[in-house]
């Protein structure tokens, strides 16, 4: 094992394997720990997300998107990211795309993506 090997190994986030399975298209809701001050919360990104990119590697991430008051808002996690404090999928979405990112000039209703029943709990 190489130097790069055990640097990559140390920083590794261990609640990366209790990530449930999703895909693009699901309505996620990621857990971020904020820091303020001396004080650390969780707070929730719920949104779609767009598009993920080598899943489970140490430079690995997916982005998820949210409509706050009218106005998008995209945000990119990284797998390992130590600020990640959970993963909830909240419902699956019915998609054939890779990448959704034309969801980005949708609006209101167009800006929906159908629920997979059959992915579903």
């Amino acid at each position: 094992m190489n130097l790069i090997d055990k640097i990559n190994e140390k920083n590794l986030n261990p609640e990366t394997k209790n990530f449930p399975d999703f895909r693009t298209g699901d309505t996620v809701t990621v857990h971020v720990k904020i820091t303020e001050g001396n004080k650390t919360r969780l707070q929730a990104f719920k949104g779609i997300c767009l598009s993920m990119k080598e899943k489970g590697s140490l430079n690995g991430h997916f982005v998820v998107r949210k409509i706050s008051d009218g106005v998008g808002v995209e945000r990119t996690f990284p797998y390992h990211s130590p600020s990640i404090a959970k993963v909830e999928v909240n419902s699956r979405g019915k998609s054939r795309r890779a990448k959704h990112f034309y969801l980005r000039d949708r609006k209101g209703k167009d800006a929906r993506i159908a629920i997979d029943f059959a992915r579903s709990n």
